[in-house]
């Protein structure tokens, strides 16, 4: 039995010993001919493009929120209390310069009016009488003085009336865009109420920014700004107008204002100004793809 259990492992182990064998032999050829493949490749080529650095000129810049602003802006109000009698607001809407957009009440205004021109029509029938009375000397220049008085008190009456109508005739300033509004017609309207906003339509806007002092130092009227909507990746070119003559004493920085003149984002829209900041320098310009990064 003990020949036979010996026999049997024996055999088992140089079967063993035979596949083991047979494959390394295979991994070996295997790597050998990877090799061979790979040694009859070219080796690879990579492609290079020839540039010229260059001299130009730079400026080192520094960004700022800004905010665009119409050139004529308003928040309407009436400067008169009354009821509303007429209301042309439509919001959206451009209007022209002296156009109605809310009417008050005036007829009560009116009928003064009427009285008041009767009362001066009368006070200059008298005031010629009595200058004829005085031309005959059949009265004082005193009585003629008081009635050229009462004749110049009218007219003045019916002045102010006037002034009244027309302050409670609401007219627009210049040719802008109507804001939202909420005035209706028979809505009694308090003095310095609030009834809309105006914008100005011009092509051209402004463009409000904050800078540090020393920043702002160096800024003079003239100069170009880059403006960057939020929509737009392509910059705006704006020039600055003013640099306000205070320093903020909380924060330290100065106010500047430059002008958009074509393509202006909408009145109060939020946008990105890069600022230049000091003299320019002479650098050497080289293409990116040129810089590699890493060891």
């Amino acid at each position: 039995m003990n020949n036979r259990g010996w026999t049997g492992s024996a055999v088992l182990l140089v079967t063993l010993a035979m596949t083991a064998s047979g494959l390394v032999a295979w991994k070996r050829a295997s790597v050998r001919k990877a090799d061979a493949a790979a040694a009859s490749q070219p080796e690879p080529v990579e492609s290079v493009t020839l540039a010229v650095a260059r001299e130009r000129q730079y400026r080192p810049t520094t960004t700022s929120v800004g905010t665009i602003l119409a050139l004529t802006s308003i928040t309407l109000r009436n400067e008169l209390s009354g009821t509303v009698r007429q209301v042309t607001l439509v919001p959206g809407q451009v209007v022209e310069a002296g156009a109605v957009l809310v009417a008050l009440d005036v007829s009560v205004e009116e009928a003064e009016l009427q009285a008041e021109t009767a009362q001066a029509d009368l006070a200059a029938t008298t005031l010629a009488r009595l200058e004829r009375l005085r031309e005959a000397q059949a009265t004082s220049q005193e009585e003629v003085d008081q009635a050229r008085a009462a004749r110049d008190v009218a007219l003045a009456q019916i002045a102010r009336t006037r002034a009244i109508v027309a302050k409670k005739t609401i007219r627009a300033p210049f040719r802008a865009r109507v804001g939202l509004a909420d005035v209706h017609p028979g809505q009694y309207l308090n003095d310095g109420t609030e009834l809309t906003t105006l914008q100005g339509v011009d092509v051209a806007a402004n463009v409000d920014f904050t800078v540090a002092q020393a920043v702002a130092a160096e800024l003079h009227q003239g100069e170009p700004v880059a403006v960057f909507a939020a929509s737009d990746a392509r910059p705006l070119t704006a020039r600055i107008v003013a640099v306000d003559a205070r320093i903020d004493p909380t924060t330290r920085n100065a106010l500047v204002r430059a002008r958009i003149q074509s393509h202006a984002p909408a009145p109060g829209a939020s946008v990105r100004v890069e600022v230049p900041v000091g003299p320019a320098t002479t650098v050497v310009a080289i293409p990116v793809s040129a810089l590699r990064k890493g060891p």
